[in-house]
């Protein structure tokens, strides 16, 4: 690490010793694991396939995919679909998807995504299913659940979990922050008048926290929240915190006691050394061990998006700790 960033962390670890009250942070954080080949992505969801290696889905292309043998080499696999569903057109005018969520389930791989513009919450979030979960078998099945000006959340960003036999979708981004609805586990669509749930919020506008994903552990469910803003190359001050609940659908707290849903949230990940603004992050298991995956602008090349994996431990008292 150079010399200027060995000092500024120190320099922040006094800071948070001196502030008792503080959320935990770990100021040194760790670097992702090595990748090669097809290094670029955004907003990546990864999965261990049934039948061996790995895929990757992310925003781009028609849902942009990469699959690798050994999770450290990726090669580019295209796009989960050959062309934009019809109904995609109602959102953008490319038909452009945003941050999907793969899952298996019920004998199916589930791909869960966004479709919408920049700045507006006219968007939806749509799922396709597949018998492999490789890039070009999957059946889109349209509309999961969807928001409007008039509404006060954004429906882009899914993320599934499963609790208590009952199926969820955490979602959001911006628009007085995180919700989450009940899904119908044979549809994978939201249940008719679902509630809407709130999880996390900032007390000031814009209320940026977007990207949620949601793991359990132990008797808690983990809430992993991107705050602050991506997409500006270097410039992007993204981050990860992460709350937890004994409740799928909250309260969400952080190690203070200070709730999501009033700005808390404990800094898990942020930028350090030539690893700029991660986030747009998702969870997956291999061989029984998870693994965050993420992605970061690269301040050596020039702020490009690439993928960061990090293993996920556990500290004594529970708490989600990168390796």
């Amino acid at each position: 690490m150079p010399k200027r960033f060995r000092l500024a962390a120190l320099l922040a670890a006094a800071v948070v010793a001196l502030l008792p009250n503080t959320a935990r942070a770990d100021v040194t954080y760790p670097d992702p694991q090595t990748v090669t080949g097809q290094q670029i992505i955004h907003d990546p969801t990864v999965i261990r396939l049934r039948s061996g290696g790995y895929v990757a889905y992310s925003t781009g292309g028609v849902i942009g995919a990469r699959v690798s043998a050994d999770r450290v080499h990726w090669d580019d696999a295209g796009n989960a679909f050959a062309e934009p569903p019809s109904w995609w057109y109602e959102y953008n005018d490319t038909g452009d998807p945003w941050a999907p969520d793969i899952s298996y389930r019920a004998g199916r791989y589930w791909l869960y995504y966004a479709v919408s513009s920049w700045g507006t919450n006219h968007s939806a979030i749509g799922v396709a299913t597949s018998p492999t979960g490789l890039p070009g078998t999957w059946t889109d099945h349209g509309k999961v659940f969807t928001s409007e000006t008039t509404d006060t959340w954004n429906a882009i960003d899914p993320a599934i979990v499963r609790a208590d036999g009952r199926l969820w979708m955490s979602f959001g981004s911006y628009w007085t922050g995180i919700r989450m609805v009940e899904l119908n586990p044979r549809t994978g669509k939201a249940v008719p008048d679902t509630t809407v749930h709130h999880l996390a919020t900032r007390p000031d506008a814009p209320y940026a926290v977007e990207g949620p994903y949601i793991v359990k552990h132990g008797r808690h469910y983990y809430l992993f929240a991107s705050y602050d803003a991506c997409c500006s190359g270097v410039n992007s001050t993204y981050k990860i915190r992460v709350a937890r609940s004994t409740k799928v659908t909250g309260p969400y707290v952080d190690s203070t006691g200070k709730p999501m849903l009033e700005g808390g949230g404990d800094l898990l990940l942020a930028g350090h050394g030539r690893y700029v603004g991660p986030g747009g992050q998702s969870v997956f298991t291999d061989r029984g061990r998870a693994w965050l995956a993420y992605h970061y602008y690269d301040a050596e090349d020039n702020g490009t998006p690439k993928l960061g994996l990090n293993k996920l431990n556990w500290t004594k008292d529970g708490w989600p700790k990168l390796s």
